[in-house]
């Protein structure tokens, strides 16, 4: 299904949409994508503005990584040396070591600490500079503690995201690298998998709005992966939709 426009309706609509499609993916990844000792939970902060917050852990030891990496299954997940995402963009970059919203987590259940974030944005996350700020501080601020991020962002470019969001979140955790120059107008998938001791690995899709919507990794330590299904989550979550707001969200006329 190509992907709506989602600039038809106010944001309650979308976040309506966002709640469900959130629970589908979970039902994915818990019914058999993810390893047994992983499960994905969603989870929610009533903030200010910021609807749905992202709790951030202490990353483990190096003892505790020694540790946890050896009780890591042999199967389960994909191994990156074996089959390499198949993501359009892949770069990796040093980060310079300094200093949510709805969004979906992976722990492992040896000590329940989050391993990566999956985070669907909201038009509230781009509506206004502050909300914008914090949205990029608090995504970069989750991979400098060596949490796996993917973000889907299916809302165009806007005033403050003009260079696209993996652009102000990459010269944000690589502020040295060579800058991005490409400015997508369309939707922006990004996976971060951060690579111990310092690099970030960044794998990034822009999807069109007559595209369908690609699988992407998400990272459960820098050698294993798993494909999330994108477009079957979506379109489970848009059959629920209410008939009036899916008239809506494609142009057609509403009685």
């Amino acid at each position: 299904m190509p992907l709506h426009n989602w600039s038809n309706v106010e944001s309650g609509i979308f976040h309506d949409f966002h709640t469900a499609w959130i629970t589908e993916i979970r039902n994915a990844l818990n019914a058999g994508l993810l390893p047994s000792t992983y499960y994905a939970l969603a989870e929610q902060h009533a903030g200010d503005y910021v609807a749905d917050v992202l709790r951030l852990h202490s990353p483990p030891t190096r003892e505790e990584l020694t540790r946890l990496n050896a009780e890591e299954p042999a199967s389960g997940g994909t191994a990156v040396a074996e089959a390499p995402p198949m993501i359009s963009v892949h770069e990796k970059v040093e980060m310079e070591i300094t200093e949510m919203q709805r969004f979906l987590s992976i722990r492992h259940l040896s000590s329940h600490r989050v391993v990566a974030i999956l985070e669907i944005v909201s038009p509230g996350n781009k509506n206004n500079q502050a909300r914008y700020d914090a949205f990029i501080h608090k995504t970069v601020d989750a991979i400098r503690r060596r949490v796996s991020v993917l973000l889907v962002d299916v809302h165009e470019t806007g005033r403050f995201d003009q260079d696209g969001i993996n652009a102000c979140i990459r010269n944000m955790v690589a502020p040295h690298a060579t800058p991005i120059t490409d400015k997508p107008r369309h939707s922006t998938l990004a996976s971060y998998c951060p690579d111990p001791p310092r690099a970030v690995d960044i794998y990034l899709e822009h999807v069109a709005p007559d595209m369908p919507l690609p699988d992407m990794p998400i990272f459960l330590n820098p050698e294993r992966y798993v494909n999330v299904p994108l477009e079957a989550t979506y379109l489970e979550a848009w059959k629920g939709m209410p008939s009036f707001w899916r008239n809506v969200v494609l142009g057609k006329p509403v009685g």
